[in-house]
């Protein structure tokens, strides 16, 4: 389902943002992106998965570092979104003004997608040395934090080394954006350890919010990471996931990435919405239901 509500003050590859004056209201739309691009067809209950997700890590984290989500309640929110309370229930987060820090915050704590690229070129991730030997999904012996850039809208995100990062935000910040990332990963990959799921890798962004850096945006989703099911993990071979790869992995079998990206086939969307809505009943530990058919039969 399109956003129905007027046009956004910002519009990302997958979320619309509206300007509330001291807050912001983000709205996570059913869109999907893969490859930089948004492709052209939507994924059923994607963004309130994504919300909703987002929000249980929230929660769980605050006693690692502050976040910006001030409420989901449609009823918090200002009176002008009041009508469309059907479509923002539970894919909508009224949050603190934050001053964005410019880069992703990545931490990998399996070697597989652009750092196994890296890897088998030079031996490195991000300029990080790693051990000989490691192969696809490979484990690393500890979790390592490898920034990227923050790209515009239609641009790619560069990985960049840790000095890098240190020279687009400062010594201090980068250090402090390293320590948050790796607390708040390996806290989170220990909790999904005893729900069956091992969280590969993940992106955070940060922010400041009166001189405290401050989680923002998404936290944890199938979206910002890659889950993969702990009990059918091998070493040397790509992984089963809950997280997007589905999308990845049928669009490099069928489109040469060139031109606009093709429509998705029925079987891949509705197979991708199950896996979402796998990924939330996992973590959670409650099958999800829709925020309008919970209305309904409440």
């Amino acid at each position: 389902m399109s956003a129905i509500i007027k046009r956004p003050d910002s519009h990302g590859k997958v979320r619309d943002i509206y300007d509330c004056g001291d807050t912001l209201l983000m709205v996570a739309s059913d869109r999907i992106s893969a490859y930089d691009f948004i492709l052209p067809d939507e994924i059923p209950h994607k963004g309130e998965v994504l919300t909703r997700i987002s929000r249980f890590w929230f929660d769980r984290s605050r006693d690692l570092i502050p976040n910006h989500l001030v409420s989901m309640d449609v009823a918090d929110f200002p009176a002008e979104f009041a009508e469309y309370g059907d479509y923002l229930a539970g894919r909508s987060m009224l949050v603190r003004k934050a001053q964005t820090i410019p880069v992703e915050c990545i931490v990998r704590g399996y070697l597989t997608g652009s750092g196994k690229k890296t890897y088998d070129e030079d031996g490195t991730v991000c300029g990080i040395a790693l051990s000989a030997g490691l192969t696809e999904a490979s484990k690393l012996p500890e979790p390592i934090f490898t920034p990227s850039t923050k790209a515009d809208l239609g641009d790619h995100d560069e990985n960049i080394s840790f000095e890098r990062c240190c020279e687009i935000v400062g010594d201090d910040l980068a250090a402090q954006l390293r320590d948050a990332s790796l607390a708040i990963y390996k806290a989170a990959a220990d909790y999904a350890a005893t729900r069956g799921i091992i969280i590969a890798d993940t992106k955070f962004e940060f922010g400041l919010i009166d001189g405290q850096l401050t989680l923002i945006d998404e936290c944890l989703t199938p979206d910002s990471s890659r889950f993969w099911p702990a009990d059918t993990y091998q070493e040397g071979a790509v992984q089963p996931s809950y997280d997007k790869q589905y999308v990845r992995d049928w669009l490099r079998a069928n489109w040469d990435m060139t031109g606009e990206p093709p429509h998705l086939p029925d079987d891949v969307i509705e197979g991708t919405s199950a896996r979402y809505q796998e990924a939330y009943r996992i973590i959670c530990g409650e099958p999800f239901v829709p925020s309008k058919e919970s209305h309904v039969s409440a």
